[in-house]
């Protein structure tokens, strides 16, 4: 009999198939499934949104942490995606507190409509500093999860987590009544999120689109 702790379910933010986790999404083998949230796959919908949002003439900054490893992956995917729209993007990098910090203090020197805050661990547990940062500068800021927009960040669009988590939930139920988690597969997600935190937008004096407003899943006030 397999022990209770022989098999993983996971909820990761990129490629599982990509990372070596499992062998396929439809026929994972092994002893790990669950559901890939798609964090960083979804970062030129976010861009996009915020093309959208900034004035033509700025540019859009974008927060990378350079020791998360699908990084250089996303700057690519986003890099390609700002020549496809026509959209100048900054990169900036930072891989601890104080270089958060110093990435802030460069973007309030350069002419910056917007920021993208890329999908990543790091930048989650920095969530306090990096919306109170974007405050300061009264940034239009787009991140990956809603907790940033509850933490008084304007807006986020990411896969709904609440979701994830249920189905992860399921997943377990299963396999404790004895499937095999390498027959289970991996669940891609069906329900996103944006998310606009009204409040925040008139703290920064900013009058958000109605095409956008109408499009989001959930307006705070």
């Amino acid at each position: 009999m397999d022990s209770p702790y022989s098999w993983i379910v996971f909820n990761i933010g990129s490629d599982p198939v990509r990372l070596g986790i499992v062998a396929s999404l439809a026929r994972p083998g092994g002893n790990a499934t669950g559901s890939n949230i798609l964090t960083v796959e979804l970062v030129a919908k976010r861009l996009g949104i915020l093309h959208d949002l900034a004035p033509p003439s700025t540019l859009i900054a974008v927060l990378v942490n350079s020791n998360f490893p699908p990084t250089e992956s996303n700057v690519r995917e986003l890099e390609a995606t700002a020549g496809v729209i026509g959209r100048q993007i900054e990169i900036k990098r930072a891989t601890n507190e104080n270089e958060i910090d110093a990435a802030f203090a460069a973007i309030s020197q350069m002419p910056t409509g917007a920021l993208l805050v890329s999908s990543d661990p790091f930048f989650t547990s920095r969530r306090p500093q990096i919306v109170a940062l974007a405050a300061r500068l009264a940034i239009p800021a787009m991140y990956d999860q809603r907790e940033f927009a509850l933490a008084g960040g304007l807006m986020s669009y990411g896969t709904s987590l609440a979701e994830a988590y249920r189905q992860q939930g399921i997943y377990v139920g299963r396999i404790l009544k004895g499937e095999k988690a390498g027959d289970l597969p991996v669940i891609q997600p069906t329900k996103f999120e944006l998310v606009v935190n009204l409040g925040t937008a008139k703290a920064f004096g900013l009058s958000l689109p109605a095409s956008l407003l109408a499009l989001a899943d959930e307006v705070m006030e």
